[in-house]
């Protein structure tokens, strides 16, 4: 486990409004929500022969949750490409799934107010498990057109390369 610097000075927790993904190697353009990461372990519940009533508990199966990516529509077809990997309709048989490439390992940073990385997660073998390109469209609405992909994983872990960013001060006169 690696050593954690702590900045003193730090009060407050980190805002969820700074932050970027990124896959083969670059940043995602436009991603204006990112779902949580979570995971779930299994309770195995068993019972020795000579205890009375009480059951012990062990740990089990550990699950990751799909994560959602959001973000506008534009002519970017990023989510498309990735998402056509997985089913490519109409591509002939033998070509629907792309096996050698359709999985990614994603990056997951987020960043302080001042814009410095604070903290980076690595998300390993994604594919992407639904893919929405359109919203519902709604002549009488007012909103942005948003697309999204869910991504399925097999879990995911903390960079801990990335370390605590010495804050920037205003030096005062």
């Amino acid at each position: 486990m690696a050593q954690f610097t702590v900045n003193p000075q730090r009060f407050d927790p980190y805002k969820n409004f700074k932050f970027r993904v990124k896959w083969d190697g670059r940043y995602v353009a436009g991603i204006s929500k990112v779902g949580g990461l979570k995971k779930t372990t299994e309770v195995v519940k068993h019972r020795e022969g000579g205890d009375p009533s009480s059951s012990r508990k062990s740990p089990g199966r550990t699950e990751y949750e799909a994560i959602t990516l959001e973000r506008g529509v534009t002519h970017d077809t990023e989510f498309e490409q990735w998402a056509n990997k997985v089913w490519n309709f109409g591509s002939g048989l033998g070509s629907e799934v792309s096996l050698k490439d359709f999985r990614k390992e994603i990056t997951i940073e987020l960043y302080n107010e001042a814009g410095q990385l604070a903290i980076a997660y690595h998300v390993h073998r994604c594919w992407v498990s639904e893919y929405q390109s359109l919203p519902d469209l709604d002549a009488n609405a007012n909103a942005i057109a948003i697309q999204h992909i869910k991504l399925e994983n097999e879990g995911w872990e903390r960079d801990y390369q990335v370390t605590e960013p010495a804050e920037p001060s205003f030096n005062e006169p």
